[in-house]
């Protein structure tokens, strides 16, 4: 579905705009971008500031017309600023826009299209779009950097998509932030049993202190990073407990 949905970049005048665009796409699992006219293209520039979607900006296609870049959508939504006078449909929220865009990316084509960072779309090219939607900023300062609007669009989009059940997204989470397995949890209460016992802590089973035990962990939650420190210090003291053998 997101490979579906295309950022459109029109007559883009600072190169390092189209690197930063790509970088902004990256992060959101967006990878279709299409260049309409850009005053410098390829460009060190847009490279350099793409910092890690490098590959987005060396397939990114170039082509002569608006006309062209969109004629296979079926849905356009044009990024402005300003509200022109044409009856299009309008988006008031980004989030309403992308939750649409992405139930028509489910089977087509669709495309988010950006203007000129200094003068946006013009009424020809807003009449190629099919909806208009604007990000809400602050009234005394709403001007965003054309990377910072790909960015906050690309958002959009990239949550209304993670958030369809059928999706499948699951966030990664590090290593050291995942929950032990149970076979882990039982080496380790194993374990901290075992050096209860030999350091004297307790003399003989007792069932319930080891429960309290292991409630008190449940309600911990260690991850496998901290359950694996735990254990280094249980070998530690271990280490330096006396002989106890009778």
């Amino acid at each position: 579905m997101l490979s579906n949905i295309r950022i459109v970049l029109v007559q883009t005048y600072h190169p390092g705009n189209i690197g930063a665009s790509a970088r902004a796409m990256k992060t959101m699992g967006l990878t279709d971008l299409v260049l309409v006219n850009p005053r410098r293209f390829p460009d060190p520039e847009a490279t350099r500031l793409a910092a890690g979607a490098e590959d987005l900006v060396e397939r990114a296609r170039v082509v002569g017309s608006l006309a062209e870049a969109v004629a296979d959508c079926v849905q356009v939504v044009g990024a402005s600023a300003r509200l022109r006078s044409l009856p299009l449909p309008h988006f008031d929220e980004p989030d309403a826009m992308a939750r649409e865009l992405v139930e028509h990316a489910a089977t087509d084509p669709v495309a988010l299209v950006f203007g000129r960072e200094r003068s946006g779309l013009t009424n020809d090219e807003i009449r190629l779009c099919s909806h208009q939607v604007s990000i809400p900023a602050n009234p005394e300062y709403g001007i965003l950097n054309l990377s910072q609007a790909v960015q906050v669009l690309a958002y959009e989009t990239f949550k209304a998509w993670r958030r369809r059940p059928q999706s499948g997204y699951r966030p990664v989470r590090p290593e050291a932030e995942r929950f032990p397995r149970r076979e882990q949890l039982d080496h380790f209460h194993d374990h901290l049993t075992r050096v209860m016992h030999a350091s004297g802590f307790l003399t003989q089973p007792h069932a319930r202190t080891e429960a309290q035990l292991q409630a008190l962990f449940a309600r911990a939650q260690p991850s496998r990073k901290e359950l694996s420190l735990l254990r280094g210090l249980l070998s530690s003291v271990e280490q330096h407990l006396p002989d106890r053998k009778e």
